[in-house]
């Protein structure tokens, strides 16, 4: 299985915010985000293959109990199965890190599904793979019919809600378990983007997350 990283840290986005995780990161992605900020594991993928019991065995080295296994897009890794039914096998709490472009019948006890919205749409070669594939809305059904999930978004300004919103109602998704979230990379932006999200989510009900890994360490690998 193709790995970029495995570390530990603090989960910094969504429900579980602050929560000590160990971070199974795979390399590569059917997408192409004009703002990925793990572009060594989409845009130029790296990483080397690991065998099955060395990645439980690397999890294993951490003490924390949660998993997060992220990408890239997990989703279309190879032996995604495998690994997470290796990971509840060994009584970890696993959230999955996914776009919600491509289903697998994963162990997962929370999915973390992040639609990208046409603010992730890249110029040049991509740009049309990208879009055609950003937003499958039968997957996205299914992922949160089968399972306990939040629904993450990257907010850049303002006129991303209009899209958002149609999403959701197309969805008929439970506002209380939509999480909008700032896109950036410096805390200055972040801050000032927090500050006019965090309004948005009092008005409408939606929740608001941080990027406390990036507000901590900065934006570096192993965070």
């Amino acid at each position: 299985m193709r790995i970029a990283e495995i570390f530990h840290s603090i989960q910094g986005e969504g429900s579980l915010v602050g929560v000590p995780s160990v971070f199974v990161r795979t390399s590569g992605c059917n997408l192409r985000c004009s703002w990925c900020d793990t572009p060594y594991t989409s845009w130029q993928p790296e990483g080397d293959d690991w065998s099955m019991d060395s990645i439980l065995a690397a999890v294993a080295a951490y003490p924390s109990r949660h998993v997060v296994v992220t990408g890239g897009e997990p989703m279309i890794a190879s032996q995604i199965v495998e690994l997470t039914r290796g990971l509840r096998e060994r009584g970890r709490h696993i959230t999955i890190e996914t776009a919600g472009t491509v289903f697998a019948s994963v162990a997962c006890d929370l999915m973390s599904i992040s639609p990208k919205l046409a603010n992730s749409t890249p110029e040049g070669d991509w740009a049309e793979r990208h879009e055609r594939r950003r937003i499958q809305p039968d997957v996205l059904r299914r992922l949160m019919a089968e399972y306990e999930h939040q629904l993450k978004f990257v907010i850049s300004s303002q006129d991303d809600m209009a899209e958002l919103r149609e999403i959701v109602r197309s969805l008929q998704a439970d506002a209380g378990k939509v999480i909008l979230m700032p896109e950036g990379i410096e805390t200055a932006v972040l801050r000032e983007r927090s500050v006019w999200l965090a309004e948005i989510c009092k008005q409408e009900g939606f929740r608001f997350s941080p990027r406390l890994h990036v507000e901590l360490y900065g934006n570096r690998r192993g965070t």
